[in-house]
């Protein structure tokens, strides 16, 4: 289990490397099985891994006893389910993006392998040394990800914010390991943080939830989600749904006992349920089809982390693990109507599901799924979630409610607008370019385990079954939303635009998030990088002027320092040489000139003692 566990990360990063470093230009069929090779593969020993998890564990060490830190990697439960999840929706991502011809190329697939390569390494991190090493490569990855299409004019700004914004809350991460490491937590194993010292745990606490909730978009960090969605409509897929935006929710269930014992955990159920309420608005509200997906991402995540706040870590854990197929699915096939249709504009897609049947039948599963509609997979999984929520805390309650008509609504939205019937002829003739074969297979695949995983999860214990009457009441609030939504949308235009167009005018910019952001990255940041541009240009101009002066203070150090020194150690040895020549004068080698020598010695000592008697005895 060992050797398969090596063989899961190394082979997608090391043909990732390949692929990035030895053929960035090439494109065409052999980029495409390389790929499709290593993903499959991948794929393959995720799911043997699964199997037999329990013995899975691969140690590199770094530094000996006593510190005793080393690189763990290991499958539990958890990582069985994660693995296979991230493996199999990065092989089924990377299948669709071969429809694309511009994203058949050595650079593209290459990082996306390297990407899923950093992912499945975070998921089966035991250690913080084994988590923070892919958690940077999967951030640098996820810059290149975004910043695919170079001739876009706003890619790179959207990818800049992503990386600061991200990169500023990994900071956490760094104050959580070394706080760790001045506790003298054995091997800084993520097991073990929550037996650290009291005071240092918080610190650990704290460094994992900025970290976290960064990395997974949540508040105040989730408008970087929203610049990514210039990349392409496959590295979204990717993105939002088992990769970057799930790793925070993974870092949280797995430091849910530490954050349990540090308190953290109210703030940290606060936070996913603003999150899921405060974005689930922004995704009912948005007019954009990607928009809405991202944003929804952040709400459904939001839940995620509200359920490692409040203990329910395996409703949490398979809410992540139904999510990841279901927005998969959901940002393909936004992807795909943006490759026919050239358009991911809710207005402009109306009867999009009616002419590209596959596309349509697909989203209207993963829509259904992300609503929540009975019994589809994020009906079961967030019922568990919401069943760990005390039942004395009425405000989680009542957020993770709001938050599940929201989903509903947004969903519903969505749905109605790519089926509503368009009757223009024009449009019809315009938009006749065909589905690649490719996306179709995978949307196909997709759509299955986006409508049953969660029963699946719930009938083998994965997951634990929520209470009859929450399963009622959150069916009769999704089915409720969902027809309100439909039947008002159905509406004369005018009263659909009293009512959303309010709402969208307090959710535009993501509720001033993106401003705000924009300023924070735009001028802030850019601040800080002149000052370090200039302190680095003195700092240049110092180093020769400094390798300037050395000689003149060579010369210095000789007259003032060296020379003197010099001189008076000639100035002892000529004396100590004298002394010697005086000390020889004496040994005569005549007995005589001994014994009058010996003669005066003890007179002169008679002479002392003589003289310090009659010191003594003088009154």
């Amino acid at each position: 289990m060992t050797l398969l566990l090596a063989l899961l990360l190394v082979v997608p990063t090391l043909t990732g490397l390949v692929l990035v470093t030895a053929a960035p230009r090439a494109t065409g069929a052999t980029v495409v099985a390389a790929g499709a090779v290593a993903a499959t593969v991948t794929a393959v020993v995720a799911i043997q891994l699964a199997v037999g998890a329990p013995a899975a564990t691969l140690r590199i060490p770094l530094v000996p006893a006593p510190v005793d830190l080393a690189l763990v990697y290991a499958v539990d439960g958890l990582g069985a389910a994660l693995v296979v999840t991230v493996a199999v929706v990065g092989a089924l991502v990377l299948l669709a993006a071969a429809g694309e011809p511009r994203l058949r190329r050595g650079r593209f697939v290459g990082t996306v392998l390297v990407f899923l390569g950093a992912m499945l390494a975070t998921v089966t991190a035991a250690t913080l040394p084994a988590l923070i090493a892919p958690w940077e490569v999967m951030g640098a990855a996820s810059w290149a990800l975004i910043a695919f299409d170079r001739r876009d004019p706003a890619v790179a700004p959207a990818a800049t914010r992503a990386f600061l914004t991200t990169r500023v809350a990994d900071v956490g991460l760094y104050v959580a390991a070394g706080a760790a490491l001045a506790a003298g937590v054995p091997g800084l194993a993520l097991a073990g943080l929550a037996g650290a010292a009291p005071g240092w745990s918080t610190l650990v606490a704290a460094g994992l939830v900025v970290a976290a909730l960064g990395k997974s978009a949540q508040l105040p960090f989730s408008v970087w989600l929203s610049g990514a969605m210039v990349g392409p409509s496959p590295v979204s897929a990717l993105l939002h749904s088992a990769t970057m935006v799930a790793a925070g929710a993974v870092l949280l269930i797995r430091a849910a006992p530490l954050l349990a014992v540090t308190g953290a955990a109210s703030v940290v159920a606060l936070v996913g349920a603003l999150t899921a309420v405060v974005l689930g608005l922004v995704a009912a509200c948005s007019r954009d089809l990607k928009q809405l997906l991202a944003a929804s991402t952040c709400s459904q995540v939001g839940i995620m982390v509200l359920g490692a706040g409040v203990g329910a870590v395996s409703g949490a854990a398979g809410l992540l693990v139904a999510h990841a197929a279901v927005k998969a699915l959901l940002f393909l096939v936004a992807g795909g109507w943006l490759a026919v249709l050239r358009t991911r504009s809710l207005p402009a897609l109306r009867g999009a599901a009616r002419r590209h049947p596959v596309l349509g039948v697909t989203f209207t599963v993963g829509a259904a799924a992300l609503a929540g509609v009975p019994p589809l997979s994020l009906w079961w999984t967030k019922d568990a979630v919401l069943a760990g929520v005390p039942l004395g805390d009425g405000v989680l309650t009542v957020a993770g409610l709001f938050a599940t008509a929201l989903s509903a609504v947004s969903a519903t939205r969505a749905a109605w607008f790519v089926w509503r019937p368009v009757r223009s002829p024009s449009i019809r003739r315009e938009h006749r370019r065909r589905v690649p074969v490719v996306l179709g297979a995978a949307l196909v695949a997709l759509a299955v385990p986006a409508a049953a995983l969660g029963a699946v999860l719930v009938a083998v214990g994965l997951v634990p079954r929520a209470d009859a009457g929450e399963l009622v009441t959150t069916g009769i609030v999704v089915v409720l939303a969902a027809v309100a939504t439909w039947v008002l949308h159905s509406r004369p235009p005018r009263l659909r635009a009293a009512v959303w167009g309010r709402a969208a005018g307090a959710a535009r910019g993501w509720f001033g998030l993106e401003t705000a952001t924009r300023g924070v990255v735009g001028t802030a940041v850019n601040r800080l990088a002149r000052q370090l541009d200039r302190a680095d240009a003195g700092l240049g101009r110092a180093v020769p002027r400094a390798a300037g002066t050395a000689p003149a203070l060579v010369v210095a150090l000789v007259r003032l320092g060296e020379r003197p020194i010099a001189s008076a150690v000639t100035a002892l040895a000529a004396g100590v040489r004298r002394l010697g020549t005086l000390a020889r004068r004496p040994q005569t080698g005549q007995a005589h000139q001994y014994y009058a020598q010996s003669m005066i010695a003890v007179g002169t000592l008679a002479a002392v003692a003589a003289v310090v008697v009659m010191a003594g005895v003088r009154p």
